[in-house]
């Protein structure tokens, strides 16, 4: 049932983005560059798991440093709608949808981990 609902809620924030580029009516499709952000989003997660495994200790360090990497990459794509919108490129509608989308993305990544990730000593 969990994955169930994670994916509903996927398709919901994809459906917010597509809808963002829908609304320029020149037809740019600048929208769909926070997709590069969503496939950033849980590398530095994977990678410490990775090293968290291989070295057999959990060092805070390399915690730290993925979450500080995580919240550069959540804040990008947050920004990157705002800096469109103030250059013109797209429409304020359409930053909107792109937030929205935004913040639909990352709380299903954030109950992803959260359901996926128990029983492991790394969790968000």
């Amino acid at each position: 049932a969990a994955i169930l609902v994670l994916s509903f809620s996927a398709v919901i924030g994809l459906i917010l983005l597509v809808s963002g580029c829908a609304l320029q009516a020149d037809g740019t499709y600048w929208s769909l560059l926070v997709l590069i952000f969503y496939v950033l989003c849980p590398i530095p997660f994977f990678i410490v798991k990775r090293l968290l495994d291989d070295l057999d200790a959990s060092t805070s360090a390399c915690q730290e440093l993925a979450y500080f990497f995580t919240t550069g990459i959540v804040v990008s794509a947050f920004a990157l709608p705002i800096v469109l919108a103030r250059v013109s490129l797209i429409k304020w509608g359409a930053c909107g949808l792109m937030l929205a989308g935004n913040v639909v993305i990352f709380i299903t990544f954030q109950a992803a981990f959260f359901v996926f990730g128990r029983g492991d000593d790394f969790s968000w």
